[in-house]
Order: structure tokens, then sequence, then C-alpha cells
């Protein structure tokens, strides 16, 4: 079969990097991809939100199936336009591609359907808002209602700091038309897990958890980012609680898409907060794989990921039972100097061809005019390992990104030591 995969960072290189393992793809391309892809997929320059270019590509290359990456497209119609073309894809309608354009509308469907959330509010008047802050006091979580590449959301720890982001988002307009309405919930506590599932419907088939790293720097402070590294199992968390977060908060929305009239097919990515009582409670919901969490996901994957695809599409996932090894995946994420702030471009990467215990997922990064591999991004590179134990894949990880060299090199030292 002929793939075409859609995006450019570090998930869709991980994605890539599992189809080519797959005896039934004959042909795989990645548009536009970036540096790392161009070792498993063919590169096509189209950008991804350019759907007539892309679909057009797509039935004139014989592509069977498109595979959607990031969320911007998908929350744009992506999927709906190549179903318009007649060509096969993988990732959710519009429609449903809202349970993470929207939040709002995904916290007014917990409501209604009763799936354990954060209490919470809605305003689009930063003067109401502030009040409502002021009346509830710190801490808060203010999140822009719409997409925000990971950065939307601030866990204000005084009021003060509220008060900043909600002008930030609100006034500022630091995200566009993302922060035109927030949504301000009750802060929980506890330990963050995520869960990816393959949902064609109501037909839900979970991955193994992980657990993500948010902010910059060792011991979880400093600034959100898209993510500094993951881990996968998360062993200190009972099989108990994801048992109940499946239960009780991924089948039950599956099937609340159902019934309000986006049924949801895709992966369906559940931010869940566990609480100091064992309680799983939704902080978000994405339409996509995260990254990078699918680094260490598909990492443990031992099915053919293709068929997984299809029967998803197709609406057969009931047919099928993905495995999992029972190995940990530890993902250490390198950064540009300065991110989530301003970086630098165009820096020479050097070490690659020194790692020898991991896997290096590609995000942001390209070839120079000689062929060299630069910085291109914030996040740029997702350094994978898997072992017995999430100490031993930790060990092989670190190892591989101490080989790894460039100007203003930036990472967590402590990825999976809440594991230990």
């Amino acid at each position: 079969m002929n793939i075409l995969v859609v995006g450019r960072g570090g998930r869709e290189h991980t994605i890539c990097w599992k189809l080519s393992q797959s005896p039934k793809v004959s042909k795989l391309y990645c548009a536009p991809g970036n540096a790392g892809i161009a070792s498993v997929a063919e590169l096509v320059a189209i950008n991804e939100g350019e759907f007539d270019k892309l679909t057009a590509w797509a039935k004139a290359n014989a592509i069977d199936l498109a595979v959607i990456g990031p969320e911007d497209p998908l929350f744009e119609g992506i999927a709906d336009a190549f179903e318009a073309a007649g060509v096969k894809v993988f990732g959710p309608s519009k429609a449903a591609a809202i349970i993470e354009g929207s939040k709002s509308f995904t916290k007014d469907l917990m409501k209604k359907y009763n799936i354990p959330t954060a209490a919470y509010e809605t305003f689009t008047d930063f003067d109401t808002a502030l009040a409502y802050v002021k009346a509830q006091g710190a801490p808060i979580v203010i999140k822009a209602d719409g997409l925000a590449a990971g950065k939307g959301v601030t866990v204000a720890q005084t009021l003060p700091e509220a008060e900043e982001a909600l002008r930030t988002i609100m006034l500022d307009k630091a995200f566009g038309q993302a922060g035109d309405k927030v949504v301000i919930e009750e802060c929980l506590f506890g330990q963050e897990m995520s869960i990816l599932s393959f949902v064609d419907g109501e037909t839900v088939r979970p991955m193994p958890e992980a657990q993500d790293h948010k902010p910059i720097f060792d011991n979880d402070k400093g600034p959100n980012t898209g993510g500094m590294g993951t881990y996968s199992p998360v062993p200190h968390m009972p099989k108990s609680v994801y048992d109940e977060a499946v239960r009780t908060i991924i089948e039950p929305t599956a099937r609340a898409m159902v019934a309000e009239g986006r049924t949801f097919r895709g992966v369906l990515f559940a931010g869940l907060m566990i609480t100091p009582e064992g309680k799983p409670k939704t902080i978000e919901f994405n339409c996509r794989f995260g990254d990078p969490e699918t680094q260490v996901v598909l990492s443990r994957l031992e099915s053919d990921l293709l068929d997984l695809f299809l029967a998803t599409v197709d609406g057969r996932l009931a047919e099928v039972q993905p495995k999992w090894s029972d190995d940990s995946a530890v993902c250490v994420v390198l950064a540009a100097g300065g991110y989530p702030g301003s970086y630098k471009k165009g820096d020479v990467i050097d070490g690659l061809d020194a790692v020898t215990e991991s896997t290096v997922f590609h995000a942001g990064t390209a070839l120079d005019a000689d062929g060299r591999i630069v910085t291109n991004g914030g996040r740029l590179l997702g350094v994978t390992a898997t072992g017995a134990t999430i100490d031993e894949a930790r060990r092989k990880a670190y190892t591989d990104v101490d080989r790894i060299r460039y100007e203003g090199k930036q990472y967590r030292t402590d990825i999976g030591k809440k594991a230990l």
C-alpha cells in the first residue's frame, strides 16, 4: 500500500518509523516531513495546511491511506477534504476534532455526560473572568479555549499570576482567536497520566499509559512547553486506576461523541490527573497522537500499526487486539536554547551518528545547503530508548543524550525519575 503521513514533527517521525516496519507498506511518503523523517520516508514539499495540493497529490500518486499527525489541520477539516477527494484517511473529521479545538465544548460535553473533570466556568469578557478568578482564589487554571500549540494553559499559583495569564490570553491576544474565550478551572492535584486510544466510534482500544513532563526545567519548574520527555508504563500507577479511566472517561466520551453526531475515528488522547484518592479526572482531550507520548507508546507496539489504522478507518476495531511489549520506554526531548521563548535556528547538530542505544526521532530539524542536520525549531529531537525497566531505558537514553552536541543544548535530566 502507498501511505502518506502529513506533518513535520517528532510524532510524525515516530509514525513513519513504525509504518516503515510494516510488510504491507510498499511506498511511504511524508508531507512536508523533516531531516530525520527523510531516512524512512520520501518527503513531499507540501505544507500541512495546503489541503487542495495534498489531496490532488495523493490522488495523482495512488495513495491508499493518508495519516494526519498534527491538530491544526484536523480542526480545519483536512480529514473531510481527503474523504471528499476519495482518499481513505486516518484522523477525525472537523466535527469530531472540536474535542481538542474547543476546550469549552469539551468541558460542556463532560458535564452533560457526567464524565469526571475539574469544576469550571467559561468567559468571553476579561473583567468578568478576572472577578471570577479573584472570587475563587489561587491556585487556579487558566486555559485559552482554542488551539495554542500546548502553551495556552497556565496553572496560576497566585492571583497576580492568574491575572497576568488572563491579560496575555484575552487582551494581548498571545494566541490569537484561540483566546477569544477562556476556560477557568479548579486546580486539580495529583499525578498526571496520558492514555491514547484508537477509537472507531464506540469501540476503544487503549494504548499503554505514559507520563509527560510539560515544564521546561527539572522538578517541574519553569514555563510549560509542548513536552520535554515521557516514559511508559507508569509503574507507580495501579492498573485499577488505568482501568477506571478507560471505563469512566474514555469509553463514555467516545459514546458521547457518537450521541452528539460527532463520531470520532482516529486517536483520542486523554490527559488525566490522578487525585491523591486515586481517582482519575480529565484535564483535556486531544484529537491525535501526542508528542512526545507517541515516541514511547509506539516504541512498545508489537502489532502492525498499519493494521490498526485500517481497522480504525474501516470501523473494524472490535475485531483487533493490539499487542504491546512489556518493556519500558523513555523519551528525552532535546530543545533549542531559549525555548519555550525565542530561540535561534541553523546551528549544526553533531553526534547523531554516535548514538547506539536509542532511536532519535527528529522534530525541529532541517538540512542545510551542505547536507548537515541543523536546528529548525524549539523542540529538536526525542531521544527514545527501551529497556526491561524504566531505569534501564533512562540509562540508555541519557547515555545517547550526552553524545549529541549543538549550541544552546537544553534538556531535563529527570525524565522518568518519578517512576523510580
